[in-house]
């Protein structure tokens, strides 16, 4: 099968943890505007740079051509900067998620910009290796980057404590994806099978994953959730999704507290859109 292409970025999240005010945390005038939009993908890491910045030339360095962004009908500052700049190594599209009801439901959003081919799906407030992205884009078929446990806690800017509340992935014998634990508790999580391999909302997937988030139900937390579709779509629509250990860390922007070391890690790292 031939390489993928396409990604869709969810951006349309709300930014709870990233609105919360941290006096400890200090922050330039622009960045707590940001911050307290909740809009976290767009808050100033290095150079001027918006975070985002950084994650569409990893993905453009990985071989990625054609992005959609899911963002919400607020979001215009988001649209404007990019609609100035004008990438060359990628073309963007927006796709608009009216209310935010969950990742399932946002991935909706995009079905029109996949339109029947494979596309990887990632976060706006993660920083992948474009190594990652690479095992994806030429894997040729639906799959999911998970990260081992232990090597994602040293090597990126997340905490053990924090990784533990990360969905646990489990392949069968083949390779391919068993089972998926969003939130896991912490017997769960203790039996799991080792090494512990979580997701971080990497995926490589077909057009039968959007039939899986049309029938997802909400989670007890009232969203409709892509993991849980994934279940849903391995479980019941026999969708075979390769599972792919991979041993290195990622960024997280999550919360205020972040900024810091996500600023400083990358600030050796060449953006070129």
């Amino acid at each position: 099968m031939p390489d993928i292409r396409k990604a869709v970025i969810l951006a349309r999240g709300l930014g709870k943890r990233m609105r919360a005010a941290d006096l400890s945390v200090a922050l330039t005038s622009e960045q707590a505007r940001a911050a307290a939009s909740g809009l976290k993908a767009m808050i100033s890491v290095g150079d001027g740079r918006p975070f985002l910045d950084y994650v569409l030339s990893a993905l453009a360095d990985s071989g990625i051509r054609e992005i959609c962004m899911v963002i919400g009908p607020e979001h215009s500052e988001l649209r404007r900067y990019y609609g100035r700049i004008s990438p060359r190594r990628i073309s963007l599209s927006f796709a608009i998620q009216q209310e935010p009801r969950g990742t399932a439901d946002a991935l909706l959003a995009a079905e029109q910009f996949a339109t029947g081919e494979l596309f990887l799906v990632l976060n706006s407030d993660n920083y992948y290796p474009v190594a990652a992205y690479e095992a994806l884009r030429t894997l040729g078929a639906p799959g999911i980057t998970a990260f081992d446990f232990d090597t994602l806690a040293r090597e990126g800017n997340i905490t053990s404590e924090r990784i533990t509340s990360y969905a646990l992935v489990e392949s069968d014998s083949q390779g391919y994806l068993k089972r998926i634990v969003e939130k896991p508790d912490s017997n769960t999580f203790s039996t799991w099978p080792k090494p512990v391999l979580v997701s971080v909302n990497l995926w490589s997937f077909g057009p039968h994953i959007f039939e899986a988030c049309r029938r997802v139900l909400p989670s007890t937390r009232g969203e409709l959730e892509l993991p849980a579709a994934v279940q849903l779509a391995v479980s019941s629509l026999a969708e075979r999704i390769r599972v792919l250990p991979f041993y290195g860390g990622m960024l997280d922007l999550s919360s205020r507290g972040d900024i810091a070391s996500v600023a400083k890690k990358l600030s050796k790292i060449k953006v070129e859109l």
